[in-house]
């Protein structure tokens, strides 16, 4: 029997699968308000330094523990400039300001450790030890077995005991023998630091992910046809095989961006993090973080929890969103 198609089947048929797949993620609600919250956010901590009127570190002592305010009788710059959106803390310090710098703080943590962990390393090793299995795969799972049994807290508390004095005299040797100015007071010794906590903590789930989904494909038809006219193991990695796991590494990768988020927030409210007088996450948590701070000025942690909150849940819900838009299992 002829079967009868219209031109709209016939355009959504001729597009690719993640075009496809896109169509459908934009006609989740959900999935395009986590990408809304999601864009606001990190949108709003890499312009920090023009959105807000204020300084990270600018202490007033006239206004200190205010709630939020709103000035509203003065026309919109004094309403812009002289407002504190979401109150101020013990110093007097702008919240709205502090928690804009965190999520930049955030953002440029777990997209480095992500990167670079769980991407760069995650997937290249993935490949390998499902490809060459035996003493390679043993390896390298071995290794990462080894990685995942050490507690994160113990782990960052080696790399700070041990690379971060060094970090920190290589840092100031720099300073002093070139142009760049400022790299100790910005941050940035922290910034390696804690990155290579996360990139540690992120490559083995890949890894593991990537390797599982390599195995399952290796046996398919078009491997062996490729492998019968002579392709190379570089072309088959990365031309056949890795292609065919994007989809489970796009729903990984989004998931793990909300679990990296909360790692990074975590490490700075126990002192491990981001380091004064930069703020962070986790740090203004830990600021407000007890009953007598809740009673008297709830904002102090109701604001940058709301932050925190918001992020990981939208990580986690356009994750979710994006595992039943790519498996074919749940469409």
């Amino acid at each position: 029997m002829q079967k009868f198609t219209t031109k709209t089947d016939q355009r959504y048929r001729s597009r690719g699968h993640f075009s496809r797949a896109w169509g459908r993620l934009l006609r989740k609600k959900i999935a395009v308000g986590c990408m809304i919250v999601i864009s606001l956010l990190y949108l709003g901590g890499i312009l920090a330094n023009w959105i807000s009127p204020y300084q990270y570190f600018e202490q007033d002592y006239t206004v200190i523990r205010q709630p939020p305010s709103f000035v509203l009788d003065k026309g919109i710059q004094s309403f812009w400039t002289e407002s504190h959106f979401l109150g101020t803390d013990r110093t007097g310090r702008d919240l709205f300001t502090r928690i804009l710098w965190g999520i930049q703080n955030t953002l440029i943590l777990t997209v480095i450790g992500m990167v670079t962990g769980g991407l760069v390393i995650g997937v290249t090793m993935g490949l390998i030890a499902g490809y060459f299995e035996k003493s390679i795969d043993a390896l390298i799972m071995r290794t990462g077995e080894i990685f995942a049994l050490i507690p994160t807290f113990f782990l960052v508390l080696i790399i700070a005991a041990t690379l971060r004095p060094r970090i920190l005299m290589w840092i100031r040797w720099v300073e002093d023998n070139t142009f760049f100015e400022g790299l100790v007071r910005s941050g940035v010794t922290d910034y390696i630091v804690i990155s290579l906590s996360l990139v540690i903590f992120s490559w083995f789930g890949t890894a593991r992910l990537i390797r599982g989904q390599i195995l399952y494909l290796k046996g398919a038809q078009y491997i062996d046809a490729a492998t019968a006219i002579g392709a190379s193991t570089k072309r088959i990695l990365f031309k056949h095989l890795l292609p065919n796991s994007m989809s489970t590494l796009i729903v990984t990768v989004t998931m793990g961006m909300g679990t990296m988020v909360g790692v990074e927030i975590f490490l700075s409210w126990i002192g491990l993090g981001i380091q004064p007088p930069r703020p962070s996450l986790g740090v203004l948590l830990w600021e407000g973080g007890n009953i007598s701070v809740l009673r008297s000025e709830p904002w102090m942690l109701l604001a940058p929890a709301g932050a925190a909150t918001l992020m990981m849940l939208a990580w986690n819900l356009l994750g979710d969103a994006l595992n039943d838009v790519l498996n074919p299992r749940t469409r």
